[in-house]
């Protein structure tokens, strides 16, 4: 019986080179999108830079990845298209979102913990470490030694100096 080995082989060469090509996704990398118009692209990336994304709290609006983010810059884009100054769209942002969007929030009574909260905790930590040595340093207080106690660690001293010595 004569086996179909050409089939076979054709198969084989098929998967071999589907393996060589599994590398290069490594390679690949994220499309960036095209803009429309460069001029509002570019625009919407300055603002987006100062603005925080709140699902990932630690990146800008321009670097994150995140569903809101994409959200967010397609609002921005219309935005500017609808002829808006950037001080409306921030404050529309601001209106929204509240505050938290923004990198630098303004001074206001809804603000203060946010700016000086830092300060505050470090001053109350400093506090707290000073009471605390200075209580450890009454509890610890100086150690007298007996006049025997003494006798014994100069007997003990002078023993080490002779064993140096011979």
């Amino acid at each position: 019986m004569i086996y179909p080995l050409n089939g076979v082989i054709k198969v084989t060469k098929l998967v071999f080179l589907l393996l060589l090509l599994i590398p290069l996704a490594g390679w690949a990398k994220e499309a960036i999108p095209v803009a429309e118009d460069p001029e509002v692209e570019k625009r919407m990336l300055a603002l987006t830079m100062d603005l925080r994304c709140l699902v990932c709290q630690n990146e800008p609006i321009s670097d994150s990845r995140a569903e809101f983010s994409n959200d967010i810059r397609r609002e921005i884009r219309e935005q500017i298209k609808a002829d808006k100054t950037d001080e409306e769209i921030v404050q529309f942002l601001v209106d929204r979102y509240g505050d938290f969007i923004l990198y630098n929030p303004p001074m206001k009574p809804t603000t203060i913990l946010l700016w000086f909260g830092p300060i505050l905790l470090f001053v109350i930590a400093l506090g707290a470490l000073i009471v605390h040595l200075r209580r450890r340093r009454v509890q610890v207080g100086e150690i007298s030694l007996s006049p025997e106690q003494l006798a014994q660690a100069e007997a003990l001293l002078d023993e080490e100096k002779k064993g140096k010595k011979v």
